[in-house]
């Protein structure tokens, strides 16, 4: 037995993460980019466009997990440049209460929201982004729409496991239609 210590505290192996899903929520930051105007009135919604395990194209919000010690606004601000580059200049909220909580459940119909992986309970936000945006990582784009196109039926149709219903939240809590 080796008395080694983890020295990259924070991220699990696939086994374990695999295990602990198995046995407790895991705990997400989801962000919902935004352009906004001189007077702070929304423009558009950036979308990501992702290829899923399964080779489906869908489009989703900016998520991820919060690591083991690390602060929620890091790991939002963390997420956010994994998916959007490192430029995209995103104006965290100075205030951290998210718009909505989401629960994700693996068995489908307990709430809008679900992961076959897990039981996760996510934080979302509404973020300004100012800068240039370049999807990074498992993203093949970011897509800007209109407030009126991201709540089209079709746009969040594209949009799996909840996050159309999410994005409708999101809108409902600028006061857009949703």
């Amino acid at each position: 037995m080796s008395d080694m210590t983890e020295t990259t505290p924070g991220w699990l192996s696939s086994d374990d993460l695999e295990q602990a899903r198995a046995r407790m929520p895991i705990l997400y930051v989801e962000a919902v980019p935004v352009r906004v105007d001189d007077s702070g009135e929304v423009t558009s919604i950036g979308l990501l466009l992702r290829i899923g395990p399964d080779g489906t194209v869908s489009r989703t919000l900016v998520s991820g997990r919060v690591l083991h010690h690390e602060r929620v606004r890091d790991a939002l601000l963390r997420h956010l440049e994994k998916d959007l580059g490192p430029v995209a200049l995103p104006r965290i909220p100075a205030s951290l209460q998210p718009f909505t909580v989401a629960e994700y459940f693996p068995t489908a119909g307990i709430t809008p929201y679900h992961d076959p992986r897990q039981h996760a309970v996510s934080l979302a936000y509404i973020v300004p982004v100012t800068g240039d945006c370049r999807p990074r990582q498992d993203a093949l784009d970011l897509v800007w729409f209109s407030p009126h196109e991201a709540a089209s039926a079709a746009v969040q149709g594209e949009m799996p496991g909840g996050h159309g219903f999410l994005l409708r939240q999101a809108l409902g809590h600028l006061g857009l239609p949703h």
